[in-house]
């Protein structure tokens, strides 16, 4: 055995020796590197004379072709036991039972919110949708609370670093009136010249914002606003209304309203509208679920509208307080917390 022989050997040897791809290429440099045994060689040919040169040369190029060839394998080698140990790690039981992922459903307030549309849509109310960063005059001052006037005290909001046309700073609504401005807005214009215009019904579901938190109330919340504009609509009508969807909203007859008179900037007069029970948990005991009241004349002319010949009523009510009520939630931060446990029981 010659020495090129015996290098080829030492090679495979130390090749098969290596048991990661590290230490594989360490041993490749010990041959193979800048240097290596076989590079050393070649340069050696430089003091040969021009026949043995040839010949030498020839000799040591089929040995760096022999090393390479041992040097290939072994990565393969290597490269395939890796891989057969992360197929034997992520190996897969195909005969077991597949994983059970548990159906989501509705939340609850959605499916309040779905039930309310329902409910006035029979009626014959339309459902507006509108932007949750509003105008200060969409938000206020359309609805009778202009600048500096204490009623906004009542509604303190979120501001957007966004001004108006006007110079004045958007928020984040405080109720979904605005929508109901946009909405008879828009129906004014649609039908202006045409006498007698139709009436406006229309109810405003969506989310709203102030700065509040506790046991019943939330920074973020929903409303659900109402809408009846015509040239003979009265409160007896919005009792009339309003009895009907509390009956239907949640399925009993057994149930009183009473209208407390109270004060909103945008309606004239204005009434609290509260519900009680005659019979279960909350039997006897009068429960606030909305504000209302006839529609201020500066708010129906804002609207587009003449309050000489336009009136009608509005009300306002809390979709996730309706939500408590129907399913006897005693905390509304349950209904934003994420927690799957409590949800999983309204699917």
């Amino acid at each position: 055995m010659n020495d090129l022989d015996q290098m080829a050997r030492q090679a495979q040897a130390d090749f098969q020796a290596a048991p990661t791809p590290a230490e594989l290429e360490n041993a490749k440099a010990r041959f193979l590197g800048k240097s290596g045994r076989v590079t050393e060689l070649l340069k050696g040919l430089a003091s040969l004379p021009a026949e043995q040169k040839k010949l030498r040369g020839a000799d040591i190029n089929q040995l760096k072709a022999r090393i390479e060839a041992a040097l290939q394998a072994r990565r393969e080698q290597l490269a395939d036991a890796e891989l057969q140990a992360q197929l034997r790690a992520e190996a897969l039981d195909v005969t077991l039972p597949g994983r059970w992922r548990g159906m989501g459903g509705l939340h609850p307030v959605s499916r309040t919110i779905e039930r309310i549309e329902a409910i006035f849509a029979s009626m014959g109310f339309d459902v507006a949708d509108g932007p949750e960063i509003e105008t200060d005059w969409m938000n206020f001052t359309a609805l009778n609370s202009p600048k500096n006037h204490p009623a906004r005290s009542m509604q303190d909001t979120f501001y957007v670093d966004l001004q108006d046309s006007e110079g004045a700073w958007l928020n984040l609504r405080t109720h979904t009136s605005p929508m109901q401005v946009r909405y008879a807005l828009a129906h004014a214009e649609k039908y202006k010249g045409v006498e007698p215009m139709p009436e406006i019904r229309v109810i405003a579901p969506g989310r709203t914002y102030r700065v509040d938190s506790d046991a019943t109330h939330s920074p973020m919340f929903h409303q659900c606003e109402g809408l009846w504009i015509g040239t003979d609509v009265s409160f007896k009508d919005l009792k009339a209304v309003f009895a009907d969807f509390v009956r239907r909203f949640f399925e009993t007859d057994d149930f009183d309203v009473r209208f407390r008179p109270s004060f909103f900037p945008f309606t004239e007069p204005s009434a609290e509208i509260d519900i009680a029970f005659r019979s279960g948990p909350l039997a006897g005991r009068w429960l606030e679920v909305a504000g209302s009241g006839q529609v201020h004349p500066a708010v129906v002319r804002n609207f587009g509208l003449d309050p000489e010949v336009h009136i009608g009523f509005a009300f306002g009510m809390g979709p996730d307080r309706l939500t408590m009520l129907r399913y006897g939630i005693d905390d509304m931060r349950l209904l934003f917390e994420g927690d799957l446990r409590f949800l999983a029981q309204f699917r």
